[in-house]
């Protein structure tokens, strides 16, 4: 079995966001990204149900969280 460095690969794009909103909150991720699932009345639920039949949405959050993902790395690293 090959190993899969893809560090989307088992995440859920609910378990992504719901990451980025508990790092970020929705306030500087409406900044970040700007949609307005992220600026009105923000919820997980409704982001997750615009994100998901949004493909544009969807790549931008994808994208943010893997720079997150490398920020943290190259801030735990020695």
């Amino acid at each position: 079995m090959a190993n899969n460095t893809n560090p989307l690969h088992g995440q859920t794009l609910e378990s992504i966001l719901t990451e980025l909103v508990n790092f970020y909150g929705f306030p500087e991720l409406s900044i970040m990204i700007d949609i307005n699932c992220f600026k009105t009345d923000p919820s997980i639920k409704s982001s997750l149900k615009f994100l998901r039949s949004t493909p544009w949405a969807r790549t931008k959050v994808e994208n943010l969280y893997l720079s997150y993902l490398r920020e943290n790395n190259d801030s735990n690293s020695p």
